[in-house]
């Protein structure tokens, strides 16, 4: 409840407070008017392709799960850690919940959102330094901007490192697994819960199925990855293009080495989904890097940064909500998926009876 209450006086703070000095709101939306019915026809279309892209990575995850169900899971589980302060663990309750409900085993599920979490986090980490690499070679590289790369850098070297010795060798999965298993026991004493024992012998179980996936589904699994992630930047590319941003004013590698540092801040528990943070991480990026090249006023550039962001996030993050609402719905509703678990009856769980587990959904 804290929580929740620190993340609305953020967000409201910086809604109302804020973002109306940079641009004001009557500016922004009479620039959001200029929009044609072909331009939002395309941003609507480039934002279901890339909802699609994460359908598919889960699909690529977990042999079985047809694309209809990929899109119910992942939409409803978006839509509460987009939502809830720190809802990533709520939102992985109804996951498996869902997928228990359609006869997936425990393995099942931890392999998928393990494998599609650390994919994830793998390409969030890269994709500044892969960005910041273009622009060295385009000139455009700044001292503001290598400084969090080679933290990204540090962190995806010390990750990589960690999981490619945890499928490795037995020894080294068996160690993580029971270093992982004693942090978790020491916090569950606290609250005067019995230790857990067998979590060694369940990271050599996961290091055996996760090589087991990945000699199969590693590419497709990878292609997904990508596609998803730089699908997701399309759609504030052409926000800015079609709002008025030209490419002489913000180079596309440069919103993408805007986007790919903002992209970091979505993982903040701060607000649900970082919101509030990435728009003003995206606004000041976006702005410092064109406000030098552009012909238009300051107060008109800062109202096209403004929109284009604003929009981008509405596509891509309010526009979610609702659309996850009636997902859940979608699931309560669709008997004909529940098949029966290994071992014990097709059940639909109510939100809060499934214990957390694993990484987070996506986030917008």
């Amino acid at each position: 409840m804290i929580q929740a209450v620190i993340s609305l006086v953020v967000v409201v703070g910086i809604f109302a407070l804020v973002l109306p000095k940079i641009a004001s709101y009557g500016s922004v939306w009479r620039t959001m008017r200029g929009l044609t019915a072909v331009q939002l026809l395309v941003l609507v279309a480039a934002m279901v392709f890339n909802l699609f892209t994460y359908w598919a990575q889960m699909v690529a995850a977990m042999p079985g799960l047809t694309l209809a169900q990929a899109a119910v899971n992942n939409q409803t589980g978006t839509t509460i850690s987009n939502v809830i302060p720190a809802g990533g663990a709520v939102s992985i309750g109804i996951v498996v919940a869902m997928f228990r409900s359609w006869g997936f085993t425990g393995s099942e599920i931890a392999l998928l959102i393990s494998t599609t979490g650390v994919w994830n986090s793998f390409l969030k980490l890269s994709l500044p330094i892969f960005a910041l690499g273009l622009l060295a070679v385009t000139g455009k590289a700044t001292v503001a901007l290598l400084i969090p790369a080679l933290i990204g850098l540090a962190i995806l070297a010390g990750s990589v490192v960690a999981f490619a010795l945890m499928l490795w060798r037995k020894e080294f999965a068996r160690r993580i697994g029971g270093g992982v298993g004693a942090a978790w026991s020491w916090l569950r004493q606290l609250v005067r819960k019995p230790p857990v024992s067998t979590w060694g012998d369940g990271a050599v179980r996961f290091r055996k199925e996760t090589i087991h996936l990945l000699r199969k589904r590693w590419l497709p699994l990878t292609v997904t990855t990508i596609a998803s992630h730089l699908a997701l930047w399309l759609v504030l590319l052409l926000a800015l293009r079609f709002i008025g941003v030209s490419a002489g004013e913000v180079t596309a590698i440069q919103s993408l080495a805007v986007f790919a540092f903002a992209r970091l801040l979505s993982a903040a528990p701060i607000t649900p989904g970082g919101v509030g943070f990435v728009e003003l991480a995206l606004i000041g990026g976006l702005y410092a890097a064109g406000h030098h090249h552009t012909d238009a006023s300051p107060a008109v550039f800062k109202a096209q940064i403004t929109a284009a962001v604003l929009l981008f996030r509405t596509l891509t993050y309010g526009i979610q909500i609702p659309l996850g609402g009636f997902t859940y719905l979608v699931w309560r509703r669709r008997r004909r998926w529940l098949k029966a678990p290994p071992n014990g009856k097709p059940q639909v769980a109510r939100v809060g009876t499934v214990a957390p587990a694993g990484s987070t959904p996506r986030e917008a």
